[in-house]
């Protein structure tokens, strides 16, 4: 990796003393720790790796003791788990330390999807999470990492922050990763140490600052705002946090931790509920974050021209009444037309919600996308084949073996058994569903998404 600024090493020395910034130092000079974390919407028999280590703070985290070929694996592909930072697996102690029931989660700044598909895993199950992204390309990896987690309480939005302020008390939880100067990922990334000065700190404060305060209003009074960052610098973190709770409104919540952690607190000496992860301490990468519950309420603000909020129940979609049959508990679902010829599905409890984020923010997909209609018939969608909502007994399965997994995931023709039933079957590796093929008997047409094909070997 490229050598760390002087100014860098100065500002360590600065925050934690000349000793322990040498070692912080030696720290970033070794291999990234590396880390899974499984979805317990998605069990496999198998063991993912062999000689897995338990993350101590999130009870699905793992460490590896190396890091393998992940894209090779069909059960990344299938949502059995997720690559992910350690240290940003903290947001569950943050979840638990709250005293609240969520319906309603903001996740503001989530691609690629780690900790969505983390804050889905927490929730109650009928929670609904919006995750958002407000770069247009990085929001698309959003939502392929959601389809695959599988759960069907989701909406991805392609919004800013201030999309989010006429939605005024909307959320009990708001998560908000922003944007930072990524001292953190140091070890990671050789391009967050080239790039890293002075003047991009102070730049990132003041982006941190704008999304926190321009999504303020969407937060509920005594709801929560977890404040994360993967920098090591008191602008971007506590004064950052301090500014939040005396300007906005606020006060910070203690997070119960362990010891043996390795994880830090306050380095200004104020003694803020705060927690640091540096790498030469805690087994991870480089993580800030605090936990804040909004004690003012915000002002109203005026409404927006031509933008209200969406209500009543639409109109029936048509072809309803077949996919419906599609999805395990169907009373539970309603399903609305995504454009001329396609179908979704999404909780009747979030549909209210739904159309009312429709009116202020993008949205990409909201929770299940279930068919396109193509001439008389419905095709099934590859994100219901990877739905945990997909009834078991609305296709037939046909159980792959590794080769032909991975040629299916290259969006390859393979050939099923002769026995295999014909039309739109559900293919599976390990018991887990991978998609959808079209089985014509001589072959079987593959239904990957090309996009998502994975181009290794």
């Amino acid at each position: 990796m490229p050598t760390i600024p002087s100014l860098f090493h100065q500002q360590m020395a600065d925050i934690l003393g000349a000793s322990q910034a040498q070692a912080l130092a030696e720290a970033l000079a070794t291999s990234p720790v590396v880390s899974i974390r499984q979805n317990p919407f998605k069990q496999t028999a198998a063991d993912l790796y062999p000689d897995m280590q338990p993350v101590p703070w999130c009870a699905t985290g793992a460490y590896l003791a190396e890091r393998p070929s992940f894209t090779t694996n069909p059960l990344l592909h299938a949502g059995a788990f997720y690559v992910q930072e350690a240290a940003s697996m903290f947001i569950e102690q943050a979840y638990r330390a709250m005293d609240i029931v969520p319906q309603r989660v903001l996740d503001l700044c989530a691609a690629p999807g780690g900790k969505s598909t983390l804050w889905r895993t927490l929730l109650p199950d009928d929670a609904l999470l919006v995750a958002n992204e407000p770069l247009r390309q990085r929001a698309q990896i959003l939502a392929e990492n959601l389809t695959k987690w599988g759960h069907p309480g989701v909406i991805v939005t392609n919004a800013y922050g201030a999309d989010f302020a006429p939605l005024e008390g909307c959320f009990d939880i708001v998560a908000t990763d922003v944007p930072c100067s990524g001292e953190g990922m140091f070890r990671k990334d050789e391009g967050a140490v080239s790039q890293w000065s002075p003047g991009l700190v102070e730049q990132c404060r003041q982006v941190g600052w704008d999304i926190v305060s321009d999504v303020w209003p969407a937060l509920r009074t005594g709801g929560y705002l977890v404040y994360s960052t993967c920098t090591f610098n008191r602008e971007e973190d506590e004064h950052q946090v301090a500014r939040i709770c005396r300007e906005l409104g606020a006060e910070l919540v203690a997070i119960p931790t362990l010891e043996e952690w390795g994880i830090e607190g306050d380095t200004t000496g104020a003694q803020q509920a705060v927690y640091h992860f540096f790498p030469h301490r805690a087994k991870g990468e480089g993580f800030f974050l605090a936990l804040l519950r909004k004690t003012a309420d915000t002002p109203s603000a005026s409404p927006r021209k031509g933008k209200r909020d969406r209500q009543g129940s639409g109109p029936v979609a048509k072809g309803a009444k077949a996919v419906s049959a599609w999805l395990s508990e169907s009373s539970r679902y309603k399903i609305f037309a995504t454009g001329p010829d396609s179908l979704s599905a999404i909780r009747e409890v979030h549909y209210e919600t739904m159309l009312r984020l429709s009116a202020h923010v993008r949205m990409l997909q909201a929770g299940i996308t279930l068919a396109v209609q193509k001439g008389h018939k419905l095709i099934p969608e590859h994100a219901l084949a990877l739905s945990t909502a997909c009834a078991p007994d609305a296709f037939p399965r046909q159980e792959l073996d590794l080769d032909t997994a991975l040629s299916y995931l290259r969006r390859e023709t393979i050939v099923l058994p002769a026995e295999a039933p014909r039309g739109h079957t559900i293919v599976t590796f390990q018991g887990l569903p991978l998609g959808f093929v079209n089985n014509l008997g001589n072959r079987a047409n593959n239904l990957y998404p090309n996009e998502w094909r994975i181009r290794t070997r």
